[in-house]
């Protein structure tokens, strides 16, 4: 059995073993949530955590995506000196766990019955060799679009439902002097973008394409066509987006300055905090043609491996407070996101987060909940990497046609496989 196994119960974050501002009951924690809205969020868990006596040791790594947490991660790791508890996604956790660097947490999980509320799609990265090695904090869905309502209004179109109407709307936001379409120049960024694009082409496509990795669907003609699209939408952004922060954007959104983002569901978040509400402010629709599917992320905590009592124990207590309802209704309604527990009652969401609880339920009944390629739950790192270099230089005009991408995706998947 691995040692990941012998290791102590894990939920939380452990105190390096250089630290010596904190105590012995508290979380190390190594997150990007940092963005307001995040940053928010997270002090729903802090609060909770400080109610039962334990301390919380920030480490926040400023980042979309998580890319630059996973770097100051590995140095930890290497210097001998690992956090305790760290945000992960999808097969980061799971790498993670192959090295026998995270612990077992089935006596919090097997008392709280997690294995009945958790959906099987959540636990795939939640678990390892059949053991709870991570606590889920909520599901995002990616395949979003945020739209300013004022400029939706001044359109005089409605909110597209295909194609077609999405190139009309971001049309008349262009003759409306706004820039139609808020980005952020950063890989997952445009592969968010991307992710859309694809599963608005099927979700049988999206399955072979991106899960399966099928060879002849990368680079087919459908996939020729998804590239073509997304060159059509980088017409819209502006010209000053290239390293642009996700929030940034969603700011462009809030301020008037631009007219919709297609981001995951953190993107609320923002708009929350800004003030501003559903229906009135803004409006929340799936990525034109997805209506029906969902790609999702899903923020975790993965533990690492502990020693002593009174640290094993502030790990449980951090994995109950994460898993337990009232948590998951009060972090999710300010996040953005929904439960990653399937018991937990809407009543407190808002519109937008009421129909994310809808949408996940039926895209789970029918089949079409799929892990985001973008945010780590398709495939694993290596291919998700090959997979945002094509797309970003597609974004950026890197191929002359849709063509000439697609045969490059499927070599770089080929070759990252």
């Amino acid at each position: 059995m691995r040692s990941f196994i012998k290791t102590a119960l894990a939920t939380a974050a452990v105190l390096a073993a250089t630290t010596t501002l904190s105590h012995a009951t508290d979380v190390e924690v190594l997150h990007w949530w940092t963005s307001g809205g995040e940053a928010a969020a997270l002090n729903v868990l802090k609060d909770d955590l400080k109610a039962k006596g334990i301390g919380w040791v920030d480490m926040p790594v400023a980042g979309g995506g998580g890319e630059a947490a996973m770097t100051a991660l590995r140095a930890r790791v290497t210097a001998g000196n690992p956090p305790t508890a760290v945000q992960m996604l999808g097969f980061d956790i799971l790498d993670w766990a192959q090295q026998g660097a995270l612990g077992n947490l089935d006596p919090v999980a097997t008392k709280e019955g997690w294995d009945k509320v958790i959906p099987a799609a959540l636990q795939k990265f939640s678990k390892y060799d059949g053991h709870w090695i991570a606590a889920p904090v909520n599901v995002h869905s990616t395949n979003w679009i945020w739209i300013s309502k004022a400029a939706l209004d001044k359109t005089g179109l409605k909110a597209p439902e295909n194609w077609d109407q999405l190139i009309a709307v971001l049309d008349k936001m262009k003759a409306d002097g706004i820039t139609p379409l808020a980005h952020g120049g950063q890989p997952w960024q445009e592969a968010t973008i991307f992710d859309g694009v694809v599963l608005s082409e099927g979700t049988d496509f999206y399955k072979k394409a991106f899960i399966d990795l099928d060879p002849a669907t990368l680079g087919g003609d459908k996939m020729a066509d998804a590239f073509t699209r997304l060159m059509k939408l980088r017409t819209y952004v502006d010209d000053n987006f290239s390293g642009r922060d996700w929030n940034l954007a969603s700011a462009m959104v809030i301020n008037g300055k631009a007219g919709m983002q297609i981001m995951g569901d953190w993107a609320k978040g923002e708009f929350l905090k800004a003030g501003q509400k559903p229906g009135k402010d803004f409006v929340c629709i799936r990525f034109p043609g997805t209506q029906g599917s969902v790609t999702f992320n899903s923020d975790q905590f993965a533990m690492f491996n502990v020693k002593g009592d009174d640290k094993i124990k502030a790990q449980t207590e951090m994995a109950s407070s994460i898993e337990s309802p009232k948590f998951q209704s009060a972090f999710n309604v300010v996040k953005g996101s929904v439960p990653a527990r399937t018991d937990v009652p809407d009543t407190a969401f808002d519109d937008c987060g009421k129909k994310g609880i809808k949408d996940l339920a039926e895209a789970s009944a029918k089949g079409t909940l799929f892990g985001s390629m973008a945010h780590g739950h398709a495939a694993p790192a290596s291919v998700k990497s090959a997979v945002y270099d094509v797309v970003t230089k597609a974004f950026n005009g890197g191929f002359k046609t849709g063509a000439e991408a697609a045969k490059a995706l499927a070599a770089a998947v080929a070759a990252a496989k």
